[in-house]
């Protein structure tokens, strides 16, 4: 199980805590401030999914006129989460 807070940059959220098991599936997804609804929302639809599949379906999405949102970051923490995975197996 990877687990890691991840700091959210240009956005209302604060921080992401995620959690990853051995297989890269997604078994929490916390967001600390920003839109509760919304971000609780969007925390349980990515329950049990790939994280690859789900960074790949957030990535680069914006938030108004910002150039990053909240999915978005989501994205880039899964993203590191899943370089760590692959460094530390090859290691």
């Amino acid at each position: 199980m990877i687990e890691k807070e991840f700091r959210t940059k240009g956005t209302c959220s604060r921080a992401i805590y995620v959690k990853i098991d051995d297989g890269g599936i997604i078994r929490d997804a916390e967001f600390e401030g920003g839109c509760p609804g919304n971000l609780s929302g969007i925390g349980k639809l990515v329950l049990g999914r790939r994280a690859e599949e789900v960074a790949d379906l957030l990535r680069g999405m914006p938030c108004g006129p910002r150039a990053t949102s909240c999915p978005d970051q989501l994205s880039r923490a899964l993203d590191e989460m899943l370089a760590e995975s692959r460094r530390a197996r090859s290691a």
